[in-house]
């Protein structure tokens, strides 16, 4: 392929992608223009149209490398021409050899000996066809038929024949192609190649090798980059960054613990609160809504194709929103909204042994008053139970499949249900409850629309999402992603050996 094809395959394609695509707000003026090449690059992560071309082309070589010397096509790629070409355009006819209807050499010229004179003018070339009526041709008869054969005369040279066959060596080495009288192709000579040969990136070697096989180094084909990566070690460390806003949010409650009111204050006035009497068993009912809504959301992590994208995902989504909530408890301590709920009694001075088994005796607990181990006050503003909850039914419904909506309606009832239980414990003021919905949904729909959107994970002057403080965490486990995660699943664990042979293309 040539340049210029290059350059018009290459402008193609990017109106084509521009088609795509669509226009694009200018920064300056602020009106709509095209898009620029490396925009469309960036935007398109598959390699181009001529990388695959020439990438299909190495794959070609290669399938003809390993075709044998036997084949006509490995001849071809192998061969070199050598000689100079004569005057005058190249023939377009195939000769064959005049004593049988197989190929010797691609055309070794001989004269008929068996009652045609060797003159210049009867020198021909015949072809035996069975079963047609024959026509032949010469300067001397004109055109007529028989009924035995084909015969097919014309006056050439042999410089005239390796016009035809450039890739063929000269007449005083055909013979070396053949290992006996029988015609079986072997391979070119040695002296047939120069030493230094390379055709297209293709290194030939040929000292050393015996029975005349040639070695054919063949590049490594071009290799995609996935568009959706594992990047194991992304997850891990988002992991971490979760486990420590966990460690923060809990550190922060054994602290303020010791600032909570006295009971003898009484909760602040609250709408919901005052209206609706206290019911200690909905706060059970709603830490168990909680247990089931994030085993759900687990199963749909566990069993989506791309799940170390979305675990990581949520574990950044979780830390932020845990590490907010222990900033927002620290700074305002509101007093206990109910007046049954169980809080330790205070020590009235802490240390860091004492706030460290506080920590770890929430973080064995998970946050759950159901087991008896979180017995501390002062996490109001805003309410843990409402994250989760409402974080649970947002995973479901963006990577569970479209058509499981009786799923996602089944999900958003439980975990309405589990906020209205939290109230109606009093176990959280109403306004904890709003403010957890309004960040939660906030910071999960902000996330998602900066992953699965380009643009808007380059840090531009016009891109006033980049500025959140999370951003550079965000492009750091994002900047590999090409593109909205799919929808797909699979089994998450290796299947065992004897359900490989049954299914031996089975990827997973």
């Amino acid at each position: 392929m040539t340049l210029r094809e290059e350059h018009r395959l290459r402008v193609f394609e990017n109106r084509v992608l521009r088609r795509i695509f669509g226009l694009k707000r200018d920064e300056v003026t602020g009106g709509w223009r095209k898009l620029h090449n490396e925009e469309l690059r960036n935007l398109y992560s598959s390699p181009s149209i001529n990388k695959m071309n020439k990438s299909k082309g190495v794959r070609w070589a290669g399938h003809v490398a390993r075709m044998g010397k036997t084949r006509n096509a490995y001849g071809i790629l192998v061969g070199k021409r050598e000689g100079k070409r004569p005057l005058g355009r190249p023939r377009r006819r195939m000769v064959l050899d005049p004593k049988n209807s197989s190929h010797n050499d691609y055309g070794s010229i001989q004269t008929q000996s068996n009652g045609i004179s060797g003159g210049p003018h009867h020198q021909h070339h015949t072809v035996d066809i069975p079963g047609i009526a024959h026509q032949s041709c010469s300067d001397e008869t004109g055109l007529h038929s028989d009924n035995e054969s084909v015969r097919l005369t014309r006056d050439m040279t042999q410089s005239d024949l390796y016009q035809r066959q450039p890739l063929l060596p000269p007449s005083t080495k055909a013979n070396a192609w053949t290992s006996n009288n029988t015609g079986d192709i072997l391979s070119p000579p040695i002296e047939y190649y120069d030493e230094d040969d390379k055709t297209d990136g293709l290194a030939i070697h040929r000292g050393g090798v015996p029975n005349g096989v040639i070695k054919i180094d063949i590049p490594a084909p071009l290799r995609e980059e996935p568009r959706f990566p594992k990047e194991k070690w992304k997850t891990f460390i988002a992991f971490l960054i979760m486990a420590s806003s966990f460690m923060a949010t809990t550190m922060t409650l054994a602290l303020i613990h010791e600032r909570v009111p006295d009971k003898d204050v009484g909760p602040l006035s609250d709408v919901f609160l005052d209206s609706v009497a206290e019911a200690a068993w909905a706060l059970d009912v709603s830490e168990i809504l909680i247990m089931i809504a994030t085993t759900a959301a687990s199963f749909v992590l566990v069993f989506h194709k791309h799940r170390f994208i979305v675990m990581r995902r949520v574990f950044l989504i979780l830390a932020a929103l845990y590490l907010m909530r222990s900033v927002t408890m620290f700074v305002t301590v509101l007093p206990v909204s109910s007046h049954n709920y169980y809080c330790s009694p205070k020590m009235n001075t802490t240390s860091g042994i004492v706030v460290l088994k506080r920590a770890w005796q929430l973080m064995t607990g998970f946050g759950l008053s159901i087991n008896g181990k979180h017995t501390y006050c002062g996490d109001y503003i805003y309410s843990g139970h409402t994250v989760i909850l409402v974080l649970s039914y947002l995973i479901i419904g963006e990577y569970s499949p479209r058509r499981c909506f009786p799923v996602h309606w089944l999900s958003w009832c439980l975990s309405l249900t589990g906020i209205v239980m939290v109230l109606w414990s009093h176990g959280h003021y109403t306004v904890d409850v709003i403010i957890a919905y309004y960040v939660t949904t906030t910071l999960f729909w902000i996330y998602h629309t900066l992953a699965n959107n380009a643009n808007l994970k380059q840090n531009g002057p016009n891109n006033f999402l980049s500025r959140m403080w999370w951003f550079p965490l965000f492009w750091y486990f994002e900047k590999n992603v090409g593109g909205p995660v799919p929808r797909q699943y699979e089994w998450p664990l290796p299947w065992p050996r004897r359900c490989h042979g049954k299914h031996p293309n089975r990827n997973s």
